[in-house]
């Protein structure tokens, strides 16, 4: 009786090892911050005019952690201010978060898969003074999907972000604060 009992037991820790788990996260949050209305001194567009200094092509080898990589090459490099053109490769386990609703304060949806590979299909985002704010396409046989690209998130062939890098002096500060409305 005990036996079958393990092996059901291993067997379905198996299963739930490989599928994705998801958990929620809502941002600090100040009532009054969020629910005042737009303001009429915030434009309802902005424009960042910038010139690229140079293209910088970045390759990231087998096992390692694409973020993590990421930020320590930004940072090895000097870049500020980035625009993050493409990204391609294949990655081993993932961890992504997306938006998970619509008012604020914002909550995130984080999603991990520790033991399921897929292709990078594309990347986009910026880098803004230094920081790192990177999107990130997968796709496996089943689906696409993607978000915010998360720490665990592990390079299997390999994988090549290319980055249009800006002119230092460009203030981005702004552009991705949710609170500047």
């Amino acid at each position: 009786m005990r036996k079958p009992f393990i092996l059901l037991l291993i067997a379905s820790s198996l299963v739930f090892a490989g599928q994705d788990t998801r958990r929620e996260a809502v941002h600090f949050s100040n009532p009054a911050q969020d629910a005042r209305p737009n303001s009429d001194q915030v434009p309802d567009a902005t424009v960042y005019a910038a010139h690229l200094q140079r293209i910088a092509v970045l390759r990231f080898k087998y096992n390692t952690d694409l973020l993590a990589d990421l930020v320590k090459t930004v940072k090895e490099q000097k870049i500020q201010n980035a625009v993050i053109l493409s990204g391609i490769g294949s990655v081993r386990n993932y961890q992504v978060h997306q938006v998970g609703n619509r008012e604020f304060p914002p909550k995130d949806v984080f999603v991990k898969n520790p033991t399921a590979p897929a292709d990078i299909i594309s990347m986009s985002g910026f880098v803004i003074g230094g920081r790192v704010h990177a999107h990130i396409t997968l796709a496996n046989p089943d689906k696409a999907f993607g978000g915010h690209l998360e720490p665990d998130t592990t390079v299997y062939t390999f994988a090549i972000v290319t980055l249009g890098v800006l002119e230092d002096g460009l203030d981005l500060s702004r552009i991705d604060d949710w609170n500047y409305r």
